[in-house]
């Protein structure tokens, strides 16, 4: 009997959901994902009673020169987040994608130091490192003076956990240091190596770790706020007050872009998977 009893009890342990109880489970998240986009949707197009039905009205504001400056807030500050998040991903991969792959191939002892360096802002809270910011800030600002694109050095280290994991997660799949032997082996040095052999099977890790990056710093209000800067999310909160239809309606953007983002992401993923099962 006790034998049988550790069978059944095994048996619950390794159980799945059965096809409906998932269908259901998928269907109540879903809902509770997008009733909010329905109410943001219908909070922008169908605002008013006057207008029956689907209404672009409030978007013809945009267009109004009377109404020029507090719009083209809104225009600088999507293109302070769009410089912002350029110069994010070039600082990681200037920086963080060599000292990973370095840290590999020669100096493995150092891959929990960079682990732990690059997962301790996760750790802090937002507003923490935004107060500390001010004041290396006001001394970067009397060199280069207010400028947004400055943000990226300080939102670099809030996305160093995002930026980190999908490129471990790749590099934990490969065998790098046996690549890297077989190329030196044919006669290729270093810098071809890691050009020719290392970074195209890592190229899944980067895309990912750059569409996340943007992702975050499109949606970083905290760090842009304490240190007065014009960005996408505090041109938004700015906004809201003014036209809050027009508001919602960017903002809906931005939710659906970062969804098409994350669906990117999952794309490249899969890609990587199937392509890995034909090789082998």
């Amino acid at each position: 009997m006790s034998r049988g009893l550790r069978r059944s009890g095994s048996a619950r342990v390794g159980a799945v959901p059965s096809r409906t109880t998932s269908t259901v489970i998928l269907v109540l998240a879903a809902l509770g994902f997008l009733y909010p986009l329905y109410a943001l949707f219908r909070f922008a197009f169908w605002p008013t009673a006057q207008t029956h039905g689907f209404t672009l009205q409030h978007l013809e504001r945009l267009g109004d020169p009377g109404q020029a400056y507090m719009y083209s807030q809104l225009f600088e500050g999507i293109q302070n987040s769009l410089v912002i998040a350029i110069v994010t991903v070039v600082l990681m991969v200037v920086f963080l994608l060599p000292a990973m792959i370095l840290a590999e191939l020669r100096y493995r002892a150092l891959r929990q130091v960079i682990e732990f360096v690059c997962l301790l802002p996760i750790s802090i809270p937002t507003v923490v490192l935004a107060v500390g910011f001010v004041p290396v800030y006001q001394q970067i600002w009397h060199v280069t003076g207010s400028v947004a694109w400055v943000l990226a050095f300080a939102i670099g280290i809030i996305v160093l956990p995002y930026a980190y994991r999908p490129i471990q997660s790749n590099m934990s799949g490969l065998d790098m240091v046996t690549l890297s032997e077989a190329s030196r082996s044919l006669g290729a040095g270093w810098f071809q190596t890691v050009w020719s052999v290392i970074l195209p099977n890592l190229r899944r890790g980067i895309l990912s770790s750059a569409l996340i990056t943007v992702s975050v710093v499109l949606g970083e209000y905290t760090i842009a706020s304490f240190l007065t800067q014009n960005t996408f999310q505090t041109a938004l909160a700015l906004l809201q007050h003014a036209d809050p239809y027009v508001a919602a309606t960017f903002a809906l953007a931005a939710l659906l872009l970062i969804f098409l983002i994350l669906v990117l992401i999952g794309a490249v993923g899969s890609i990587g998977g199937s392509a890995k099962r034909k090789a082998a």
